[in-house]
């Protein structure tokens, strides 16, 4: 009975197998059972070092997909110095408003939590600002004059047009469920940022240091990104 059981016990081991193979070509074959990333769509929200924003991702293919999304910062600082004797009151400002299309790319078929991102932004406002209004009294000579006196001085630095971008993805583009969190790690190369400088009263003339505070800040066009990303599955 033993021997005539065994080839029994044989097929009733093997037959799961070849049913759960069955299954699963069935369900890839239906759809059931997605290959990568094609087909997928999230959305995500985001903080960093390139302000809050979203994005709405679409997977092309097993190892490429696009994201579409905008991020803002909106910084404001007060605060007040003092040099030497020289006091005054300063505010410091950032505006980056920017629209971006990126790929996101898997290199290698077994690490799809390792990506490369590569693309684009337009930087629809990228400024920042530093406005200084001297505070106290001071003597010059036989004379003497306030804050009120001296003026206000206001320097910007713009980065405005379209700014490429290169950068690592750390975690897989779309969660396997409902949800799932990744990184991004990369940089933005903007134009050549212009300035300008304005000031009153007695610091009126500082609009001629304007052509050397250009060239000092020329190579300042790197906009490094470390970036937190929260993602939701929609489909």
């Amino acid at each position: 009975m033993i021997f005539c059981a065994l080839p029994l016990f044989t097929l009733a081991n093997t037959q799961p197998d070849s049913s759960r193979k069955a299954t699963a070509d069935k369900a890839i074959h239906s759809g059931t059972i997605t290959d990568g990333y094609t087909n997928q769509f999230s959305f995500q929200v985001e903080a960093g070092t390139q302000g809050l924003g979203a994005d709405l991702r679409y997977g092309l293919s097993r190892r490429f997909s696009l994201r579409l999304g905008g991020n803002y910062i909106p910084v404001t600082y007060n605060s007040n110095i003092s040099v030497s004797g020289f006091h005054t009151d300063y505010a410091a400002s950032a505006n980056f408003l920017n629209f971006h299309l990126l790929g996101d790319i898997v290199p290698f078929k077994g690490a799809r939590g390792l990506r490369i991102v590569t693309g684009a932004a337009y930087l629809y406002k990228a400024n920042t600002g530093l406005l200084l209004s001297p505070t106290g009294d001071y003597s010059f000579g036989n004379y003497n004059v306030n804050g009120t006196d001296i003026g206000t001085l206001n320097m910007d630095v713009s980065w405005k047009g379209v700014a490429p971008y290169l950068g690592l993805g750390l975690f897989k583009s779309f969660p396997s469920h409902v949800f799932n969190f990744n990184l991004d790690l990369g940089t933005y190369y903007l134009s050549a940022p212009s300035t300008h400088i304005v000031g009153t009263s007695l610091l009126v003339e500082n609009n001629q240091l304007e052509p050397q505070f250009n060239n000092n800040l020329k190579d300042y066009r790197w906009l490094p990104v470390l970036q937190l990303n929260f993602n939701f599955k929609l489909k």
